[in-house]
């Protein structure tokens, strides 16, 4: 089987665009690997989230379990969140503005509150 040289050039080029056509079918189609590359980003944020929600739940059922046994975090909590006070202590409460800092010779008190 011969060719000539043009039909061989012809030839040629026809298999040349065939590859080309495939090439950017296999790179930019709709499942493609331009596709791949997206959707692999997508997955990795989507695990980084997973295991990111895992670790909140964690630490929320560690809270849970914390508020349901351990009386003296739950005293914490009321303190730290609601500033709860026992009858027999007295809460102070700073004011910490800017204002204090530019005027460091004022020697207002706090009061206590009950």
């Amino acid at each position: 089987m011969h060719f000539s040289k043009k039909g061989l050039f012809k030839f040629t080029l026809f298999f040349l665009f065939l590859v080309t056509l495939m090439v950017a079918w296999l790179g930019f189609g709709e499942h493609g690997f331009v596709h791949l590359y997206r959707m692999e980003k997508e997955r990795a944020v989507h695990i980084e989230r997973i295991s990111r929600l895992e670790r909140e739940n964690q630490e929320l059922l560690e809270e849970i379990q914390r508020l349901r046994t351990d009386q003296a975090y739950i005293e914490a909590m009321g303190r730290r969140e609601l500033g709860l006070v026992k009858n027999e202590e007295i809460l102070y409460r700073f004011d910490h503005r800017e204002e204090t800092e530019a005027n460091p010779g004022s020697t207002s008190k706090p009061e206590p509150e009950k």
